[in-house]
């Protein structure tokens, strides 16, 4: 599988090369070859993060090593990121590859109103919640499918057809940008429209098949809503509402829900957001065999739960009683090379878990702080660490992700980005 992989590269290479080298004509294109390099360091300790399940404390490194090519021409664009991701850790003497694939390979044309995308692609809606690229991750996430897609002055609407397929074990899965989508075929339409310069909405709405594990029966869910902003001079007010319906991945009749109110307020170099996320768990009055649990989907979790990651796989890191996340963020840009971030997160579930003893449990799960620094010196190079800590309460027994409830949990990180053009040429 890693020769076809690295085949289907150099094929790649040839056309783009090829095309290149044909003579010119009256329309313009162009050729740009990208390449990335990006190590980063992290440190965790009482925490369970993979790859680590049982060292602790626990260093360890990963490196993604990109290389994107685009090729245009007045109508169309072929695009595509060959990554390499390597693994340095505690468990192992020596270094491994542990994700070898394309982040993206697609085909797009490149008309006024109308266009379509074909092949493996990145899928960023809205704010992220529910859809995201997920750009921190080393691996990223992509899907695979068509993408149609309607602009104008004051609207957007894209349809997407999406589905997922055996893909290679050579390497491992959590480093695949699309082996951990949970899927058999997905289907999207999101709509943004903007009323004025203060007003407007974006409509989200999704149909998943789910296939369950050994008996291949697939089930449909649906998840429909949307997010309204206002803004009005310093001050930005939005709300985010989902449901959730149809059947789980289990075939459990499901109904579930998510919410989201936010305001914040942003000066010259000064941003401050309060808001809360509320996500649906299952209430112990429930009927047996049915479901509460809102998923929140392919988002991203650490930008709108902490940094940490402590609660990112609903329903089974918050024990199926759903997730109550107040929070407040500050950001202070101090200069257009340096900025700074803290977080603040408040956990609870909606309803209470219960111990060994089938006794209730407090509903508050502890608190996380997030300190964050980003730096970027010249425009190819980003600097960004952070240092995050989560006290945890005796609930956090109960959950998978806290070794220790009476200890402090912690988790940082360093990384390089430095990006570059190593070939621009247009004719």
């Amino acid at each position: 599988m890693t020769e076809k992989i690295f085949y289907s590269f150099l094929f790649l290479i040839s056309i783009a090369s090829s095309s290149i080298a044909q003579e010119k004509d009256s329309l313009s294109r162009q050729f740009i070859l990208n390449a990335e390099i990006r190590p980063r360091a992290e440190y965790t300790s009482n925490y369970i993060l993979p790859p680590n399940v049982s060292i602790d404390p626990y260093l360890y490194l990963t490196q993604r090593n990109r290389v994107s090519m685009a090729y245009s021409h007045k109508k169309w664009l072929v695009k595509s990121d060959f990554q390499e991701i390597h693994l340095w850790d505690q468990n192992s003497k020596a270094g491994k590859t542990v994700g070898l694939n394309f982040y993206q390979l697609f085909f797009e044309t490149k008309f006024k109103s109308f266009n379509l995308r074909i092949g493996r692609q990145s899928v960023l809606l809205d704010n992220g919640r529910l859809f995201s690229d997920a750009p921190w991750a080393q691996q990223g996430r992509a899907h695979e499918g068509i993408r149609l897609m309607q602009q104008s002055k004051n609207f957007a609407n894209d349809f997407f057809f999406l589905f997922t397929r055996p893909y290679s074990k050579n390497f491992e899965k959590a480093y695949s940008p699309v082996a951990s989508n949970g899927y058999k075929y997905l289907m999207i339409y999101n709509l943004n429209y903007k009323f004025n310069e203060r007003f407007s909405i974006n409509s989200l709405n999704t149909v998943d098949f789910l296939e369950q594990p050994n008996s291949g029966t697939l089930y449909t869910r649906a998840t429909v809503g949307g997010r309204i902003d206002f803004k009005k001079k310093n001050w930005f007010y939005t709300l985010n509402s989902y449901m959730q319906f149809g059947r789980n991945a289990k075939g459990q009749p499901l109904s579930a829900y998510y919410f989201q109110p936010e305001i914040k307020w942003t000066n010259i170099n000064y941003t401050l957001r309060l808001g809360a996320e509320v996500i649906s768990g299952s209430s112990p009055n429930l009927k047996d065999g049915h479901s509460g649990d809102f998923d929140v989907l392919y988002g991203v979790t650490w930008k709108f739960n902490g940094n940490m990651n402590v609660f990112t796989r609903f329903p089974a890191d918050v024990g199926g009683k759903g997730l109550m996340n107040p929070y407040l963020f500050n950001q202070l840009q101090i200069n257009s090379k340096l900025s700074l971030r803290n977080d603040f997160h408040l956990f609870y579930t909606q309803y209470p878990l219960a111990n060994e003893q089938n006794q209730k449990m407090s509903r508050f799960l502890g608190f996380e702080n997030d300190f964050s620094l980003r730096y970027s010196p010249i425009r190819q190079l980003d600097i960004n660490c952070a240092f995050s800590f989560y006290q945890p309460t005796d609930s956090m027994a109960n959950l998978p992700k806290i070794q220790q409830t009476d200890k402090t949990a912690f988790w940082s990180y360093l990384m390089v980005s430095y990006n570059f053009n190593a070939i621009n040429f247009r004719h």
